[in-house]
């Protein structure tokens, strides 16, 4: 726990988001940030790219 709070204190939005999901149990939401995130990351990287014909087939 005292590494939530040492990450909580030092990353100011990523630290409250972190601090909500420890004081309100929700911590199955985290998996789908993270997905979503992820997948933006993907969509923002295959625009520019030479690799956007792979990662369209894909979908």
């Amino acid at each position: 726990m005292g590494f939530l709070l040492k990450a909580r204190r030092n990353l100011s939005t990523v630290g409250e988001l972190l601090g909500f999901f420890t004081e309100n149990k929700r911590w199955w939401i985290l998996p789908m940030i993270l997905t979503l995130f992820l997948l933006g990351a993907l969509i923002v990287v295959a625009q520019s790219s030479a690799i956007a014909p792979f990662i369209y087939t894909l979908f």
